[in-house]
């Protein structure tokens, strides 16, 4: 007898769990940041791929409605979990308890089996996923975003360490999981080597752009709309404000650099657009401070974060955007950036090697010296033939990322990770 492959049903309705940030929130403050972008964008692909997504994520006011439309086909379900404000990422933990009480209610008010797949992003959801999911019997995938051993290998001077709690419970996520999404290929090789996870539950799927919105535009159209001088040669350093995300190492090679071109003080700006997050709260004025300290008050400029729309003002304003994070588990600002025609310098650690096509769209920087940033952007800046090349480069390198080819790949995790629950042969179209 011949047994046939068939290929597994999609799910219909895929539970989104996010306990600890919002896809309403705006990203760039606290600790809002790509992650949400993903959540809010995979999801909404997702949905116009027919499946039917919740998000479900942690109250942090009384004036939110129990359930809010994201989009079509896309509900953001709050779960009561702890005082509504006030409360730190670190403080989470001991809140797990009445979120998974919370998310296990959202379930049982519906017909039962109404889920398919439970989809958790970062530890602190994949430790209420993993009960939600071997309660509805169905597949448990989980994204990290971030890990604590790899934060922790490559931990920014002054920085705090993540907890070996943290580190313990990724590890429970990791072996409960039945499939793990990474970011990069880099990504699911530090998972298997750092946290024993088995090759086989481990997909990569690259997380996309938005080409609709992040798409190139007037520079000068950009600056006149942003209150930025036409003439002016201008740095954009785009992300949350705390040591990780690194924005001392571009005011340090700054200084640097006019150290060494003093007249290009007339013509600079550098361009701060985000909030403050993490250890970074802790210190509130030192970006500020260090501005001041560097003599570069005259040449910097922090605003705070902006909606998408906007910030896709700010990368066609920009000459070249600046990531020079410690730690980067995709790097999402560059891609964006790049889709904007705009080329990128960033350090060469993490996903920001996919993200960046070193010599192409951009420049990777081995290490976090200020002097080797400072050498560079001055490069660079004083060479606009290979400017506008490397902004040819960063468009056709940032095409290839797409949110619908993201979705698309997720589905088919979402059908493996089903048939092996439903012991069903299957045949994937690769």
């Amino acid at each position: 007898m011949t047994v046939v492959p068939v290929r597994a049903p999609l799910p219909r309705r895929i539970a989104m769990v996010s306990v600890h940030t919002s896809p309403l929130d705006q990203p760039g403050t606290g600790d809002a940041g790509g992650m949400n972008v993903y959540v809010v964008e995979l999801s909404r692909r997702l949905a116009a791929l027919g499946v039917q997504v919740d998000v479900i994520t942690r109250a942090t006011s009384s004036e939110l409605p129990p359930a809010v439309e994201l989009a079509p086909g896309v509900t953001v379900r709050h779960v009561t979990a702890g005082p509504f404000e006030g409360l730190a990422k670190e403080d989470l933990p001991a809140q797990l308890c009445a979120f998974t009480s919370g998310l296990l209610r959202i379930e049982a008010a519906r017909e039962p089996g109404w889920y398919d797949v439970v989809h958790s992003h970062y530890w602190l959801s994949g430790q209420v996923a993993w009960l939600a999911a071997e309660r509805w019997d169905v597949p448990l995938v989980h994204t990290m975003h971030t890990m604590a051993k790899v934060k922790n290998l490559t931990l920014a001077q002054d920085d705090a360490p993540e907890p070996v709690a943290r580190e313990i419970g990724e590890a429970q996520v990791v072996a409960a999981a039945d499939r793990l999404v990474a970011n990069t290929d880099e990504e699911g090789k530090a998972l298997i080597e750092l946290y024993d996870a088995d090759p086989a539950r481990v997909a990569t799927v690259p997380p996309g752009v938005d080409l609709e919105r992040f798409r190139p535009g007037s520079q000068a159209a950009a600056r006149g709309r942003l209150g930025l001088p036409g003439d002016a040669s201008v740095l954009l350093f785009v992300g949350r404000i705390q040591p990780l995300k690194a924005p001392d190492v571009l005011l340090r090679a700054v200084a640097r650099l006019l150290q060494a071109r003093p007249s290009l003080r007339d013509e600079l700006v550098v361009a701060v657009v985000g909030g403050l997050s993490g250890s970074g709260l802790t210190r509130p004025d030192s970006l500020h401070g260090l501005a001041h300290a560097l003599g570069l008050a005259d040449v910097v400029r922090v605003t705070a974060a902006v909606p998408q729309a906007d910030l896709a003002d700010w990368y066609r304003a920009a000459d070249l955007t600046v990531v020079p994070s410690y730690s980067e588990s995709f790097g999402l600002v560059a891609i964006e950036s790049q889709a904007c025609a705009t080329p990128v310098v960033a350090a060469g650690v993490g996903g920001l090697r996919t993200a960046v096509r070193d010599g192409v769209s951009g420049v990777l920087v081995d290490g976090h010296d200020p002097a080797d940033y400072a050498r560079v952007l001055g490069e660079l800046l004083a060479d606009h033939g290979r400017r506008r090349a490397m902004s040819r480069g960063a468009l056709a390198h940032s095409a290839g990322f797409s949110w619908t080819a993201t979705a698309t790949g997720m589905l088919e995790v979402y059908s493996e990770a089903l048939a092996v629950r439903e012991q069903q042969p299957l045949v994937v179209n690769r």
